[in-house]
This record gives structure tokens, C-alpha cells and sequence, in this order.
């Protein structure tokens, strides 16, 4: 049996008949007609009804032509990818981008704990605002991007050309200074007294659509007063240890913080915002080690952190 065999049947089954299948397909009509012939000797039945014009395949002519598309796609694929393994290069640098506070803490623990169950890789991390990591995805300057999504925001848009799964989770919780007994030095929770020191994030700031939509649901904005502005978790984090207000930051973040105890959460449970931290990827820009991780991250996903 010769896979061409399959290519003469499909061109018969287009054209309806021998001598222009046969032109289309290189070859004189004698020669295309034993082929034909030769299949069906393969197959054990007939599969074309050549009393017929145009000529046609019979049921079982149409059944082995589905079958055999099917499986030379699949052959073509394979081979395409064995190709596209030996283009690459043998130490492949996968390459991801994920905003500031993402990058500070989680990334490190979970490139680690990925690593742990599927294999050592090589990898690079470029920390960008969150925009810049989603332009690089679009122009495939990077392979992957991390990204934060909630119940109020969602890391990319439905009309996105990018696809996402869920890695892992996270929360953004508001902390300030303790006091001398350990109590929060700004009583968020309290309905009245002075207003409450806010450190925040600029308007620009990825994480600001997490938080702001909750503070207008509980219309708190009136009892904050902005003191600080800046795009950089970091930068909160320092002026939330040194007691200039109150700033929502990530919990992988600020934890080692809070066991030391030089950051306390402030306000109720009602106050902590849930994030889903999501991989990103531009469906349109793979090779064969992303489509790998990709494969195994989307049987997997939550990969528990060390």
C-alpha cells in the first residue's frame, strides 16, 4: 500500500473523473486507473462506482477517504513536529514576562515547583508593567505571560487572541503598621474617626481594577485620603512597614511581613480581594517545548508551591 494511493482518491473524488485526476495528480490515466485499482485490492472491496458521470465513490470509497485525511493530517503533524524539535535549539530559553509583584515572590517558588515535577528547563524573567508583558506577548517577543485576575477584573480581554489557565492563587489584602500592642495602627474597619492614610496604586497600575471596583461597591473612597502613589508593590510595601497608611498589596508579598510581625492585616475578611494568578499565552505564537508546558500545565495547573 502507498499513501499516494490516498492523495488519487481524494483528487478522484474532486474531479469525478480519471482522466482529470490523473492530470491534476502527474501521472497518465493507465498508471492513475491501476492505482485506484490497487487500493481497492488493498481494502478488499470496491471504491468508486465507475458506471457513473461523474464517476463517484461508493459508501465505503467515502469512509476510507475520511479515514485516510484524518490519518495523513495526523502523519503530517507528527512530522512537522520532529522537524520544528530539530530546528530549535537544544537548550531552548523559555522566556516569561509577569508584572512586579507577581515576579517578586511567586514566580521564583512556583518555576521551582513546576520544575520539580516536569523537568529541569531554562528559563528567563522579564518584570514589566503588566501592559508591557501583554504588548510582548501579542508581538511574540516572549513565550508566556503571569497575569492577576478576580471577580472584578480579568487579565485579558474576550476578544483576546491570548488564551489563559489558572497556576495558582493569591489575594490582596489590606496591611499597615502594627501599633505597640500589635493592633492595626489604622482601624480600617471602623464606621467613623479620622480619615485612613491610603498608599496606593497609580491609575495605570494593573491591580488598581481589582481594588477600586471594591471600594466603590462599599462606597469607602470618602473615609481614604491618598498619601502615596505608586505603580510598584514594592514601593507600598516599604511605606506601609514604615506606618504612612494603609496599601492592598498580594499576600505572597507581604507574608513574610506579617509572620514577622512588621505588617498586620487590617479590616475583616469582606476586605481581602481573591486572585487567580493565570498563564497567559498567544495561541498563535507556539513551538514544540510551549505547547509542552502548556500540555502539562492544562492537566495540572495548580502546582502546590514548596
Amino acid at each position: 500500500m502507498d499513501l499516494s494511493w490516498f492523495r488519487d482518491l481524494e483528487q478522484l473524488s474532486k474531479t469525478g473523473n480519471f482522466s482529470q485526476a490523473a492530470k491534476v495528480r502527474n501521472i497518465s490515466q493507465p498508471a492513475f486507473s491501476r492505482r485506484i485499482k490497487a487500493l481497492e485490492a488493498w481494502v478488499g472491496t470496491n471504491l468508486v462506482e465507475r458506471g457513473r458521470h461523474p464517476v463517484n465513490l461508493t459508501s465505503a470509497g467515502k469512509q476510507m477517504l475520511e479515514a485516510s485525511r484524518q490519518a495523513l493530517e495526523r502523519l503530517e503533524y507528527e512530522r512537522a513536529q520532529i522537524i520544528e524539535a530539530q530546528t530549535l535549539p537544544d537548550k531552548y530559553v523559555v522566556t516569561f514576562g509577569a508584572q512586579h509583584s507577581i515576579g517578586w515572590r511567586f514566580f521564583p517558588a512556583w518555576l521551582q515547583a513546576f520544575e520539580n515535577v516536569y523537568g529541569a528547563m531554562i528559563s528567563r524573567l522579564r518584570a514589566e508593567d503588566l501592559q508591557i508583558c501583554i504588548a510582548a506577548l501579542e508581538n511574540r517577543e516572549i513565550d508566556f505571560a503571569i497575569a492577576f485576575e478576580s471577580a472584578y477584573g480579568r487579565s485579558i480581554a474576550e476578544d483576546s487572541s491570548l488564551e489563559s489557565i489558572k497556576i495558582g492563587t493569591d489575594s490582596l489584602v489590606p496591611v499597615c503598621k502594627p501599633g505597640a500592642r500589635g493592633e492595626p495602627l489604622f482601624l480600617f474597619d471602623a464606621e467613623s474617626g479620622p480619615r485612613i492614610p491610603w498608599l496606593r496604586f497609580g491609575e495605570s497600575a494593573p491591580i488598581t481594577r481589582h481594588i477600586d471596583p471594591l471600594l466603590d461597591n462599599a462606597k469607602i473612597r470618602s473615609r481614604l485620603s491618598v498619601v502615596y502613589e505608586n505603580s510598584m508593590a514594592g514601593a507600598l510595601r516599604i511605606r506601609a512597614r514604615d506606618g504612612d497608611g494603609v496599601a492592598w498589596l498580594p499576600y505572597s508579598l507581604v507574608a513574610p511581613d506579617l509572620d514577622s510581625g512588621m505588617l498586620v492585616i487590617t479590616g475583616k475578611e469582606h476586605w481581602k480581594i481573591d486572585l487567580e494568578i493565570r498563564l497567559l499565552r498567544n495561541r498563535e505564537h507556539t513551538n514544540i517545548v510551549t505547547r509542552r508546558i502548556w500540555a502539562f500545565l492544562a492537566t495540572r495547573q495548580q502546582i502546590p508551591l514548596i
